[in-house]
């Protein structure tokens, strides 16, 4: 049967306490993903990506139905969306929509989930309001979230389908958008009438690190959760959140669908009972920049085969941070680490000098610092070694099939104390160190470094964990903090616990 949807997609991960908004032109221009793409474009760009979007078009094509493209747009996350860009994008979507009110059958939506504006402390509930308010109650709205939505009530009153990824890294964003796109089928072919909803917030915080579904507890709480759909329960998501979001709904949640009332809610209690009972285990480790050193060269000198990653979780701009704090650089060039690459420093000013400069020129130069308060710039003398134009695609699991467009890159080169030294990978549009093409494009082959830093949380498990005899977490300066019992929540609700096991919020 031939079923006429429509499609859109806008995105964006709010990080409150982060230092920038993200204003009109990043949406625009995409930051590292496709920049803002109208009609029948989505197709053209999305389609051979690992973009939710991509999986909904890939799945939909083979069943005959007929997509209704409107807009896609993205940023980097960062702190509040402003008014004005979300206001144009909202506008574009309901617009859309409205203009094919009467001829579409559904419409399906690739939302985050943790979107933040100035005006909204809940943006995908607000949008989806104002869709439902032009389509009637019975259209069915389908929604593919990120896994680390903060999923609310208006969300989930005002979507009939919310379906979210179930692994960090993720990999696995194409095939929600067609776990999406078969939850649809289902209730436009009647296979499953309109389906009950059950919504359960959990009392705790889970710190980004530990939602990894690498390592447990969370790779066998998805398990479980695959083997609990079945029968009358259709769907079944955990997201465990985002933190950094000052809101009243920030936290993990499960949402569960069924065909009946009483199959979903006894599904939705079930898994979150089950993952309040593994509570203590999303405790995580975090070391400062020298014990971090230190333990890799414990690991090197008891002969570690692999390279370390180091990950400066606190410096990843995938969760709102600036990418350019030097705490973790400055350590390694003065503990005189003699063969590692740290990547990516996002410093537009840098890459411009040494490309002036020219390769094998010498330049004395303070990197980073420049765009987070609580950072300092650091002054070298740097070799540089390596020039690119930031145009690569990605072959790793999670950006897999992305063109990017870092603007210009240089690989920086800073000798230690005792000989050898750090190479340092710049850029000049801010993107999470998650794919090693970001490294071979200046020339550095990640796997044979015996210490690669990365300034991301966990999206660089996707392709780095094969190169790493050990990965170890890092806490140095950033704008994205790991430790949410130091943040000023303000918004959010009394009573939730701010870690595992942690003391309980009571706003001021």
């Amino acid at each position: 049967m031939t079923f006429r949807i429509a499609i859109a997609g806008f995105q964006h991960e709010t990080n409150t306490f982060a230092p920038h908004r993200a204003t009109l032109d990043k949406f625009i221009e995409g930051e590292g993903w496709p920049p803002l793409t109208e009609g029948k474009a989505i197709f053209e760009v999305f389609e051979p990506m690992n973009i939710p979007i991509g999986g909904f078009i890939t799945s939909a094509k083979p069943k005959g139905w007929q997509l209704e493209p409107i807009v896609w747009a993205a940023a980097q996350p960062s702190s509040y969306v402003t008014t004005e860009a979300f206001e144009y994008v909202a506008k574009k979507i309901v617009d859309g929509i409205a203009a094919l009110k009467g001829r579409i059958d559904a419409i399906y939506l690739d939302l985050h989930g943790a979107m933040v504006t100035e005006g909204h402390e809940d943006g995908e509930g607000e949008l989806l309001r104002r869709i439902r308010a032009v389509v009637g109650p019975d259209l069915p709205i389908g929604v593919s979230l990120d896994l680390h939505a903060n999923v609310t009530e208006a969300m989930v009153r005002h979507a009939d389908v919310l379906i979210a990824y179930r692994t960090y890294p993720h990999l696995d964003m194409a095939v929600t958008g067609g776990r999406v796109a078969r939850q649809l089928e289902k209730l436009l072919t009647g296979e499953r009438k309109r389906q009950a909803k059950a919504h359960r917030r959990l009392p705790f915080l889970i710190p980004l690190t530990a939602q990894c579904s690498f390592i447990e507890p969370c790779r066998s709480i998805y398990e479980l959760l695959g083997d609990m759909e079945r029968g009358a329960v259709s769907s079944l998501s955990f997201s465990p959140g985002f933190h950094p979001a000052d809101i009243a709904e920030c936290g993990p949640t499960v949402v569960a669908y069924a065909d009946t009332q009483e199959a979903a809610d006894k599904a939705a209690d079930d898994l979150a009972r089950h993952i309040t009972e593994r509570e203590a285990e999303f405790r995580t480790r975090l070391l400062s920049p020298d014990e971090a050193i230190e333990e890799a060269r414990r690991l090197i000198v008891g002969g570690a085969r692999k390279s370390i990653v180091l990950a400066d979780v606190q410096d990843n701009p995938g969760a709102g941070a600036t990418s350019d704090t030097t705490g973790l650089l400055a350590a390694l060039i003065r503990q005189g680490v003699p063969d590692a690459t740290l990547g990516l420093l996002c410093d537009p000013e840098a890459a411009k000098i040494a490309h002036q400069a020219g390769e094998g020129s010498e330049i004395e130069i303070a990197v980073g610092g420049k765009m987070f308060d609580g950072a300092q710039p650091y002054r070298n003398r740097f070799k540089v070694a390596k020039l690119g134009d930031g145009k690569f695609l990605c072959t790793g699991p999670f950006y897999k099939g992305t063109r990017m467009a870092l603007g210009p890159m240089a690989r920086l080169q800073c000798p230690t104390p005792n000989g050898g030294g750090v190479d340092l990978v710049v850029n000049s549009i801010r993107v999470q160190a998650a794919d090693k093409e970001m490294y071979r494009h200046l020339g550095i082959e990640p796997g044979q470094r015996q210490i690669v830093g990365v300034k991301s949380t966990v999206h660089f498990r996707g392709d780095f964990t094969d190169i790493a005899e050990e990965i170890l977490t890092v806490e140095s300066p950033g704008a994205f903090i790991e430790r949410a019992e130091t943040l000023p929540y303000k918004r959010l609700r009394a009573g939730m616990r701010l870690s595992p096991k942690g003391r309980v919020h009571q706003p001021a």
